[in-house]
């Protein structure tokens, strides 16, 4: 069944896509809570910011989805769970896939279903989980027509106990091209440190779109400039979660990053669109 309906739910006319992350509270981590310790609150703001998309667990895909009228977001289903994110990592790491979650997706008329391919060194059996992980989804996917968006994540001890994100550009290259070998049909992938490396994990992509993750959080000026740079460098999008829920104001910064994502606007355009605010 082809894919392309659903594609065309999540990608807007241009090609683009805006993916706002509010999946946090499933990875078990206290500082991912701030800013959507009330759900309903949180996404009934991103959804009047009207991003293209939201991403939710199947716990709280229902406060997207019982919203009426024909302009709200498409759905991005989170399918697994891991437990790579905090200042302490566990003695075993995991990532486990969701029972069910492609027949989930289409009863919650999900636009699509992302799941993790983490790499961490020396840690052979999370990444072999994760590709175990997308086999079994891809068939499913491919069967009922849902586009399968693959997370690959590079990971590196940060000198102080956890883990921080790889931001090389060979690593990141090198995983993304996995995911797409995998069948990931949509990448969501890391910048890379040096932003004019960008155009090597695009590269490798065959054309895949490719949406940049946010990560932590990060300032205005930093995040506006990243996101100006790799649209111009060939981004289909972006996918940022706690850069716009946990800022004082989600549904102008959300608009703001619209305006890059779409319209071509720059960071200082980005800037000048939350000032007014």
């Amino acid at each position: 069944m082809s894919i392309a309906p659903r594609l065309g739910r999540l990608l807007a006319a241009d090609g683009r896509c805006f993916d706002v992350a509010i999946d946090h509270g499933v990875f078990n981590e206290p500082t991912f809570l701030p800013g959507i310790e009330d759900m309903p609150a949180a996404v009934a703001t991103i959804v009047a910011a009207q991003p293209d998309a939201v991403q939710l667990t199947p716990g709280q895909a229902s406060l997207l989805q019982d919203v009426r009228g024909p302009r709200k977001p498409a759905l991005v289903l989170r399918v697994d769970v891991a437990n790579v994110y905090g200042p302490n990592p566990p003695d075993e790491f995991f990532c486990a896939l969701l029972d069910g979650g492609v027949e989930t997706a289409l009863r919650l008329d999900a636009a699509c279903v992302v799941a993790f391919l983490l790499w961490i060194p020396g840690e052979t059996d999370l990444h072999r989980q994760c590709v175990e992980n997308l086999g079994r989804l891809k068939p499913e996917c491919d069967r009922w027509g849902m586009p399968l968006m693959v997370e690959p994540i590079a990971m590196k001890p940060d000198g102080k106990g956890g883990l921080a994100v790889e931001g090389d550009p060979e690593r990141i290259a090198t995983l993304v091209r996995q995911a797409v070998e995998l069948g990931a049909d949509v990448i969501k992938a890391d910048p890379t440190d040096d932003l004019a490396d960008y155009s090597r994990v695009l590269r490798v992509a065959g054309g895949k779109p490719v949406l940049v993750r946010g990560g932590g959080k990060a300032s205005e000026e930093e995040i506006f400039a990243r996101t100006e740079q790799v649209i111009r460098a060939g981004a289909a999008g972006i996918v940022y979660g706690r850069n716009v829920i946990q800022h004082e104001k989600p549904r102008a910064i959300t608009r703001a990053f619209m305006a890059i994502v779409h319209d071509g606007a720059t960071a200082a355009d980005a800037t000048k669109i939350l000032r007014d605010a």
